[in-house]
């Protein structure tokens, strides 16, 4: 049976792409090229100029493994390519903008206002009591889960995109934040802005999901009742 299989560690990996093993290569092209397609579409138009870019990148790779020098890891060295060469078609395309400050549509309050204490109560700014983030139950119903998972990936789709990079670069693919600032060249702050917002909204449509499915499990079980 198939699985998942594991890239082998760095010094491994790199070594085999320098002899130039059809194997070692095809395992990282399909470990990595899904992420990579999903980053390249902050800085392109469609998903088929990102697809070009993730092909443009690997050429890259290739052409420039012998040259790598293993100061960071071999994926951030291949994104770093990938951001790079994304960003340039981008700019053809005339849809990059800058990293460093927030376009319009990612700026304005992300969890409503109703939910803090006003400033006149005690604890101003603070969850009010039941309106506080809770952790969400994932129903065990495989289809369920199926729901939950295509809810997130149409979430991510409609994120604007430097939300949707940022939380990709951190959640997805598993960046820490230094990594994601070098990556992006962005400040920790907008950094953590950005991620911020993108968790937020996120977690907004998930509660509205989840909240639709509890309702609909209570109405069926008050239903079997009767």
């Amino acid at each position: 049976m198939g699985g998942v299989r594991e890239l082998p560690p760095d010094e491994v990996l790199v070594q085999r792409l320098r002899d130039g093993d059809e194997e070692a290569f095809a395992l990282v092209l399909d470990t990595w090229s899904g992420g990579m397609v999903r980053l390249a579409m902050s800085f392109v138009s469609t998903k088929a100029s990102a697809e070009e870019a993730v092909q443009d990148t690997w050429l890259a790779v290739i052409r420039g493994i012998g040259d790598f020098e293993g100061r960071s890891s071999l994926k951030t060295w291949v994104y770093r390519i990938l951001v790079n060469t994304a960003k340039a078609r981008g700019t053809k395309e005339s849809k990059t903008v800058p990293f460093a400050s927030l376009l319009p549509e990612e700026e304005g309050p992300t969890v409503d206002a109703s939910r803090f204490r006003g400033p006149g109560e005690q604890y101003p700014g603070h969850w009010i009591v039941g309106q506080e983030p809770r952790h969400q139950h994932v129903p065990e119903d495989h289809v369920l889960r199926g729901e939950v998972r295509e809810l997130i990936a149409q979430a991510l789709d409609e994120l604007p995109p430097r939300l949707r990079t940022v939380v990709t670069l951190r959640d997805v693919e598993g960046y820490g934040s230094e990594e994601v600032c070098s990556l992006l060249e962005i400040t920790p702050g907008n950094q953590r802005v950005l991620l911020h917002r993108a968790r937020a909204m996120l977690r907004r449509k998930l509660e509205d999901y989840l909240s639709g499915a509890h309702d609909v499990a209570v109405g069926g079980n008050d239903r079997g009742l009767r």
